[in-house]
């Protein structure tokens, strides 16, 4: 299969893990922003993840430059329209784009300026490319609680506008859902929908927490409910869609390798799966190389790849119109 001509659906990826380098030494450059190197294979190398990362938090510290130049309305309006041109440009036909707004307030920005530029930048490339987009907040685990309810408070007026979605993201520790089940449920009942970094670093258990305290209808990742009969179960039972990216789970050490990686596992005993590149620029990635990835691994047919491409379809949390044109490139 051809995965580079084949459409494609995108619901995990991080816009701050999806910098082109090439942007990043220009507004530094512009800006004065002092960067280890000003030149492409230099900074490269400071923004991937090795294949070798010990562990997620290792993987987590590539994200710091890249906040760097992430602090002004117009930056944060560019490095949006640019991530969703190159998933145009690969064939990536809807895509979820998460980001916590909290993270760019550095340079005195409110969070309804960065989310209002993050949607200026996604709207502009809508009209010019062959793709649709819709945003995620992401509130930060090692934040406070209030901060969370900053997040849900300031992000409510954009829903409908092209912010669908909650989340809970960052380094992950046993037991987080329940410090967080206010906020969440206060963004469910403002009809925020809930997706839940969960089961990443070796705790299945927080899967099962994030479904059942905090109503979550997608999880990212999920490789740890292979280890918790639990949480697999009502993964299963309830149609909890996982959001798996192989190249950063094997760079975070959920998996030590492409081989071992539960996804078709998972697939072939009914649980749904979707393919993500979680961050394209710290996992030197692009949907096209994960979807060869899981088809070299695992020999994938036509037909996997449809229901994958479905599943993703099913799960995304856009509108029913753009679903069933979204649909319609899969006939």
């Amino acid at each position: 299969m051809n995965f580079s001509t084949l459409p494609k659906i995108e619901l995990h990826c991080h816009l701050d893990g999806s910098l082109r380098p090439k942007t990043i030494i220009d507004i530094a450059k512009r800006e004065g922003i002092s960067l280890p190197s000003m030149e492409i294979d230099g900074i490269q190398n400071e923004l991937i993840a090795p294949i070798e990362c010990e562990s997620l938090d290792e993987y987590l510290e590539k994200f710091s430059i890249p906040n760097l130049v992430m602090q002004s309305k117009e930056n944060l309006k560019r490095i949006t329209f640019e991530l969703f041109e190159d998933a145009a440009l690969e064939n990536v036909k809807y895509m979820e784009v998460r980001f916590a707004p909290l993270l760019h307030t550095v340079g005195g920005l409110d969070v309804e300026e960065i989310i209002q530029s993050v949607l200026a930048g996604m709207k502009d490339a809508e009209k010019l490319f062959d793709i649709k987009g819709n945003l995620i907040l992401s509130c930060m685990r090692t934040m406070s609680v209030d901060s969370a309810f900053e997040v849900v408070e300031k992000g409510k007026k954009f829903l409908g506008e092209g912010v669908v979605a909650i989340d809970l993201c960052a380094s992950e520790e046993e037991g987080f859902c329940g410090k967080f089940v206010a906020p969440i449920a206060l963004a469910r009942q403002y009809g925020y929908r809930v997706t839940i970094h969960a089961g990443e670093t070796g705790v299945g258990k927080n899967v099962l927490e994030a479904v059942e305290l905090l109503g979550a209808e997608r999880i990212g990742h999920g490789v740890f409910i292979k280890d918790c009969p639990e949480a697999y179960n009502i993964v299963k039972e309830k149609r909890v869609v996982l959001e798996m990216c192989p190249t950063s789970n094997v760079q975070t050490k959920a998996v030590n390798q492409f081989s071992e990686h539960p996804i078709y596992q998972f697939h072939k005993d009914g649980i749904k799966v979707t393919v993500n590149t979680d961050n394209r620029t710290v996992s030197d990635t692009t949907m096209a190389n994960e979807c060869n990835i899981v088809f070299k691994e695992f020999n994938i047919s036509e037909d996997d790849y449809k229901q994958i491409y479905l599943n993703s379809v099913e799960a995304s949390f856009a509108d029913s119109e753009t679903k069933d044109r979204l649909k319609e490139l899969m006939a």
